[in-house]
């Protein structure tokens, strides 16, 4: 059971839930207040924004009139969600489901909210507040034969409620009511949607339906994955979540469906995630590839090549397969006072070499699979690692997306990554052997420049950036990415712990305690490192104390206060839940080969 207390109109981090549709995604309060919503697509300006503007904000909550605790879990191997609120006077459960069909994603957006009498009786205050978008639109309601209609710019929205919801309150910007359900009772609340688009308007009853639907649809596609009994629960749980950042219309992954979320409560290292990162993709592909579910690999994968193949080696792209715009700052409070919030990303105009490595990754490891290139595929990646061989001495943004370019090691080792992958692609006959021997001849010059300046004898460590003394925690994933000096490895994998190090917790970089909190994906990748270099029951414990330490429903965020405990950064974080499939599954394999 939870004790709920929001701080200043907001609650922690780690008190929410994700539930989506293969859209968007909605985060789900323990209080029962949503408090975000992007309709109708993840990227869209959010209709409920009250996770970054706690009085202004848009919300849609359904919380009990007296005091109360909460119980919470998603349905098994499913993404809706259940709370069972419990009062003085009774139980009832909150069902919630970005609803989907037999057939796949709706086309709207259907959010449903199921209550339920356990025990007792329980009343609920109702309140459904549109969010103004920093005062850029004015929403108002509009009443026809069909229904209640809401308008919030180009978002059209209908309310469907039981008959037993009773209306206290309706204005243009906010409906209040309440509800009270009794043991055997039932009450839906919903809301469908969409933009620029007639829109549909459903019978209650299928939109309740709709929600046992939903769930059945998400557990046949978790009980097709390939699993073994290590950490199954674990494993399930996140790719759970990365199905969710899956935006099914392109098969683009997104980050984090969130925007701003800081690094560090009060600092301004706010970024707006809802974008796709081609590492991300890569990486999201690979566990895909690894679990068997090669549908959304394929969709990833070719929507991936077809951007790279149309603008260019990028380093992110929109959800629909364009190029960010620039940054703009929004006029709201931020979570807990974090300012600026942000929409866009400066990222999208810098080069990280980090982006050849994930490309040639995610081509090998699809292969591999016993999948194939088409011809365009090959021409695109042939040139990329032409490309590759030609600039990788220039210096670049490196996986921190840091503003000073640098000679960083990590972009190095992705350098030699993508060569020695594309030697290998074309030994197998996936690609033109024109080059290969160029390429192997650069992939080895690579690694002798990584040796030669980005080696520190004293530290016994690669370092962050060539002639540097600092360290970087993501050299890490060095090891998973096949650099072959591994008695190097792992002593940078020491050097990491002991200088990086936080509890069960990793910073990214050197000297970055008092910007930003642990950041979550590091120490999987470390665990995993080990793994991989031998050091399995060291890599078992350090992911399962980590594992521990989160011990929430199993959505989590980019980073983590190692002295607090506190959530930081937007969530679901694709790269945390990535690095915990790929720990999980190397840990499983490790096991089963002793």
């Amino acid at each position: 059971m939870t004790d709920l207390l929001r701080r200043d109109g907001f609650l922690p981090l780690n008190a929410y839930s994700a539930i989506g549709d293969g859209r968007a995604v909605a985060l789900c309060g323990a209080d029962g207040s949503i408090d975000w919503w992007c309709v109708p697509n993840m990227d869209s300006p959010p209709l409920f924004d009250r996770l970054l503007s706690p009085e202004a904000g848009g919300r849609f909550s359904i919380t009990p009139t007296g005091r109360f605790r909460v119980e919470r879990r998603y349905r098994a191997g499913s993404n809706v969600h259940e709370t069972v609120f419990i009062t003085d006077g009774g139980r009832a459960r909150l069902t919630e489901s970005l609803n989907s069909g037999t057939a796949g994603r709706l086309p709207w957006a259907e959010l449903a909210r199921r209550l339920e009498g356990l025990e007792g009786e329980v009343e609920f205050a109702v309140r459904i507040r549109f969010g103004d978008r920093a005062d850029t639109v004015s929403p108002f309601l509009k009443e026809n034969a069909n229904g209640v209609l809401f308008h919030v710019g180009a978002v059209l929205g209908l309310l469907r409620f039981s008959d037993t919801v009773r209306v206290t309150r309706r204005d243009d910007r906010e409906i209040e009511a309440t509800v009270t359900v009794r043991a055997g009772q039932r009450a839906v609340l919903a809301i469908v949607a969409g933009a620029d688009e007639p829109l549909v308007s459903p019978a209650l009853a299928d939109i309740d339906e709709r929600i046992d639907v939903s769930d059945a649809e998400w557990r046949v596609w978790g009980e097709r994955l390939a699993m073994g009994e290590a950490y199954h629960e674990t494993i399930l749980r996140s790719a759970l979540a990365l199905k969710l950042l899956l935006y099914s219309p392109t098969g683009a992954i997104v980050a984090a469906p969130t925007s701003s979320l800081p690094e560090r409560i009060g600092g301004d290292k706010n970024w707006d995630y809802r974008f796709a990162w081609v590492r991300d993709a890569g990486y999201t592909i690979k566990a895909f590839l690894a679990l068997g579910a090669q549908a959304e690999a394929k969709a990833a994968f070719t929507w991936l090549i077809a951007r790279v193949g149309e603008h260019g080696c990028r380093v992110l792209f929109t959800l629909n397969g364009g190029l960010v715009d620039p940054v703009r700052e929004i006029d709201v409070p931020g979570y807990r006072g974090s300012r600026p919030v942000r929409v866009g990303n400066d990222a999208a105009h810098q080069h990280q070499h980090g982006v050849y490595g994930d490309l040639f990754e995610v081509a090998w490891r699809f292969v591999e699979a016993g999948n194939v290139l088409d011809d365009r595929t090959a021409d695109v990646l042939s040139r990329l690692a032409d490309r590759c061989a030609d600039h990788w001495r220039q210096p670049d943004a490196g996986i921190w997306e840091l503003q000073a370019p640098r000679q960083y090691t990590m972009s190095k080792i992705s350098c030699r990554q993508a060569l020695s992958r594309a030697v290998e692609l074309a030994d197998g006959g996936h690609l033109p052997t024109t080059c290969r021997d160029r390429w192997s001849r650069e992939a080895q010059r690579v690694r002798d420049w990584i040796n030669a300046h980005c080696w520190s004898e004293d530290r016994q460590a690669y370092v962050a950036w060539a002639g540097s003394d600092e360290l970087d925690a993501s050299v890490a994933l060095a090891v998973r990415f096949g650099f072959p000096d591994r008695a190097r490895l792992a002593t940078t994998l020491d050097a990491v712990q002991a200088a990086l190090g936080a509890g069960d917790w990793h910073y990214r970089q050197t000297d970055l305690r008092d910007e930003e909190g642990c950041f979550l994906a590091c120490t999987f990748w470390i665990a995993e490192a080990r793994a991989l270099l031998g050091q399995v029951e060291a890599a078992e414990a350090l992911f399962e104390a980590a594992i521990g330490a989160l011990d929430q429903e199993g959505v989590y965020p980019e980073m983590i206060d190692p002295g607090t405990g506190d959530w930081l950064g937007n969530l679901p974080q694709g790269l945390t839940h990535l690095a915990i499939v790929h720990c999980a599954v190397t840990l499983g394999e490790a096991r089963r080969a002793t």
